[in-house]
């Protein structure tokens, strides 16, 4: 029975000049960054510190980000791009086996993760107004908001859906059940625009609709959890003292939002084939490390040397 459900069949982007697509996918993208800078401004502000570090440090963020979430996609899921298709992991063509316009796809927070630990060491280096653990303790707080935003762009993009529930929440995600040949195929239809509409909304297509299992929508989840995440990291840092205690935030920032994401996981699609992942996907896997790594720098690590 399902007495909250609906079915999902989205306007991913709007044209503009009939030339270019504005996807909302990177309209998220572009509101957590900029989101994330208003934070950082606050807290800059806030600390009495110089606004001429914050530009580089809004810089390196973007850079840190995006370069570490597209190399750990290739790395943790898709490493056959290397040999197959090199050049796509830079670049938005796909070349094999035509070249093809497609954007910049396939993102893993996991490697956004640790592209941002590296891209702050390295802005630390330039940049030695505070101590590292200071950066991380207090950008992570940014990064948080901004996973609220990445995950409703995945649900607008219907991507990382969930497995197919029988329970009273479900989403029908159309886009993900028919490739747009395949819908364009089944319906007549000249366009997937089109072809996806006819599917959602007429009743010729009935059966075509009623082939596409209910899901958990993971990604709502996921945002979801992570407005909570943002909300006891501010509480954290604007309300306690444990601003001044070096790692905590930055510790429990990994706990919270990798906890999440490990139990999220058991409802999600597995995003490459998970033989041999002894009853956890690769998700859970790369999530374990971080959960430990945070709980240490909760309460195990103390600075020798801090930048006051």
């Amino acid at each position: 029975m399902h007495l909250l459900t609906f079915d999902w069949n989205p306007q991913s982007g709007i044209d503009l000049f009939g030339v270019f697509k504005l996807h909302f996918y990177s309209v998220m993208w572009i509101i957590a960054f900029l989101l994330g800078l208003q934070i950082m401004k606050y807290i800059f502000k806030k600390e009495n510190i110089k606004a001429e570090y914050l530009d580089p440090l809004f810089l390196y963020t973007i850079l840190a980000t995006m370069l570490g979430a597209r190399l750990g996609h290739v790395i943790f899921y898709q490493s056959e791009l290397i040999t197959q298709d090199f050049f796509s992991i830079f670049l938005p063509f796909r070349f094999v086996p035509e070249i093809e316009f497609t954007g910049f796809q396939g993102l893993a927070s996991h490697g956004a993760a640790i592209g941002i630990i590296i891209g702050m060491y390295l802005y630390r280096r330039k940049y030695k107004y505070k101590s590292l653990m200071w950066i991380l303790d207090r950008v992570v707080i940014p990064v948080a908001s901004g996973a609220i935003f990445i995950r409703l762009g995945n649900f607008i993009n219907s991507e990382i859906i969930g497995k197919i529930t029988d329970s009273s929440f479900g989403v029908r995600f159309i886009q993900d059940e028919y490739a747009p040949g395949e819908a364009m195929q089944l319906t007549g239809m000249k366009t997937p625009t089109e072809a996806y509409d006819a599917i959602a909304n007429n009743p010729q297509f009935q059966t075509l609709l009623e082939a596409v299992p209910f899901r958990h929508p993971a990604q709502l989840y996921e945002s979801f959890s992570y407005v909570f995440v943002f909300l006891i990291l501010w509480y954290f840092y604007s309300k306690t003292n444990k601003a001044n205690q070096a790692g905590f935030l930055f510790g429990i920032f990994l706990v919270m939002l990798w906890t999440i994401r490990f139990f999220v996981e058991f409802v999600k699609e597995a995003q490459v084939d998970e033989r041999a992942t002894w009853l956890l996907n690769t998700g859970q896997w790369l999530s374990i490390p971080f959960i430990l790594i945070g709980f240490y720098f909760m309460f195990v690590y103390k600075p020798k040397n801090a930048v006051k």
